[in-house]
């Protein structure tokens, strides 16, 4: 296709500067509908990033034939769903992460997608951004010699909205969000080490409601396997005190180690017997902008996009492994 014309269903605050913008900023990719329950929400983020067409039905947007790509942006209880009724209308599909509740639902997802004949792109953005793309070539470099282990710690304080019991965000109601900040967080890291280092094979976990704020997990700690031999270790807790946060990853080999933030774009820093070297590379300022970019050469047959559902179901059984009582 000469251009790749954007839909968007859930044209909420993710869209306005992380993902939206790129949509139409990237070279041959065109923004041209948006939906949103709320229609005046809806005609006003079309004003303002000056998109044509407002919908405030899903279904009306995912049939227009000017759209030829349907971003999902909306909660992960509904992911599966309109995912597969984007495929089914015969429409590639760019989903939110996580990419569905359960690796049931990415399996139906991938399984809609193989009988349409469609592609299905997954939002774990960090597999194309320069900061990430740097540890995994000081890796693959051979820089720390062979991985040995893999650490991560995701420490946060609870913000005021946690504990208003009668308004939670989403993110803290099970039948939305899934399990809490975990579902909504540790995606991230749990990905961008399945690009860094394979595919994790298993993994097994502990959780706990430590804070009482809220009924889904707030504590979870979880050991992983990958097919390569590595070992894995992981502790998020987000009811920690202000002076304990934390947002790390350490993967350590036979010459050294590589540490990294998730979230916070901390310096990379490389340590190795010859001493301690540090690379400072910010986030772009839409930070969507570069995995989008892959996924418009992908379409027009220039490239591939390196978060697909296919690599994207695998984090989310490593979510459920992790999560099993």
């Amino acid at each position: 296709m000469k251009t790749v014309n954007w839909g968007i269903v859930g044209c909420g605050d993710v869209c306005e500067r992380k993902s939206g913008p790129p949509m139409y900023k990237t070279a041959h990719s065109a923004l041209v509908a948006v939906m949103r329950r709320d229609a005046e929400k809806a005609a006003d983020f079309a004003r303002r990033h000056n998109v044509a067409k407002s919908y405030t039905d899903a279904a009306a947007l995912i049939a227009d034939p000017e759209v030829d790509i349907v971003y999902i942006a909306t909660p992960p209880g509904t992911h599966r769903e309109l995912t597969i009724q984007a495929l089914e209308a015969g429409k590639p599909v760019y989903v939110e992460k996580p990419m569905a509740m359960t690796g049931a639902e990415c399996r139906a997802m991938n399984d809609a997608a193989a009988k349409a004949g469609q592609k299905l792109f997954v939002a774990y953005y960090r597999r194309a951004l320069p900061y990430f793309l740097k540890v995994k070539e000081l890796l693959d470099g051979g820089s720390v010699g062979k991985p040995l282990t893999a650490e991560v710690r995701l420490f946060r304080p609870e913000s005021p909205g946690d504990r208003d019991a009668a308004n939670l965000p989403w993110r803290l109601r099970r039948e939305v969000g899934g399990e809490g900040y975990f579902y909504d967080l540790a995606p991230h890291t749990l990905d961008i080490l399945d690009f860094l280092l394979g595919e994790i094979s298993d993994a097994r976990g502990n959780k706990a409601n430590r804070g009482g704020f809220y009924d889904v997990a707030d504590t979870v700690t979880a050991s992983f396997r990958f097919r390569s031999g590595v070992l894995g270790t992981g502790a998020w807790c987000f009811v920690a005190p202000p002076s304990a946060a934390e947002d790390t990853v350490v993967i350590t080999g036979r010459r050294g180690s590589v540490r990294f933030s998730t979230f916070a774009f901390t310096p990379v820093e490389l340590v190795t017997a010859q001493g301690v070297e540090r690379f400072e590379i910010a986030p772009p300022e839409h930070i969507q902008g570069p995995l989008i970019e892959t996924i418009v050469r992908e379409l027009r047959g220039e490239g591939v996009c390196p978060s697909t559902g296919i690599s994207a179901a695998r984090t989310s059984r490593v979510m459920d492994e992790i999560m099993k009582e």
